[in-house]
């Protein structure tokens, strides 16, 4: 079992990221689940100037910008807070 992991933070400007981030869904190609880690990154950081801890709604955002753009697994820290954005967000997407 494989999944894809485009490894945000590694070697890339927090410019370059937000770009992967951007066109992730041009991932899909591949057909494999794509696991994203974003959670507390420096890329978080660059935009919203604030230390590791006190990234959790610029991480969420991030994990939704993901999930948007088709990621199947989200690496997070905040996992109760995460999780509830992730349901509102789902019950947005599957109203009828």
């Amino acid at each position: 079992r494989l999944t894809l992991d485009p490894g945000f933070g590694f070697g890339k400007t927090a410019e370059q990221n937000y770009l992967l981030l951007r066109r992730l869904d041009q991932l899909q190609e591949l057909r494999l689940p794509l696991l994203i880690g974003l959670s507390r990154k420096s890329m978080i950081g660059h935009v919203v100037n604030r230390p590791p801890q006190a990234r959790v709604a610029g991480s969420i955002a991030g994990a939704l910008a993901a999930v948007a753009r088709g990621a199947a697994i989200v690496r997070v820290h905040d996992v109760a807070q995460t999780v509830d954005a992730l349901k509102v967000w789902q019950a947005v997407e599957t109203a009828a």
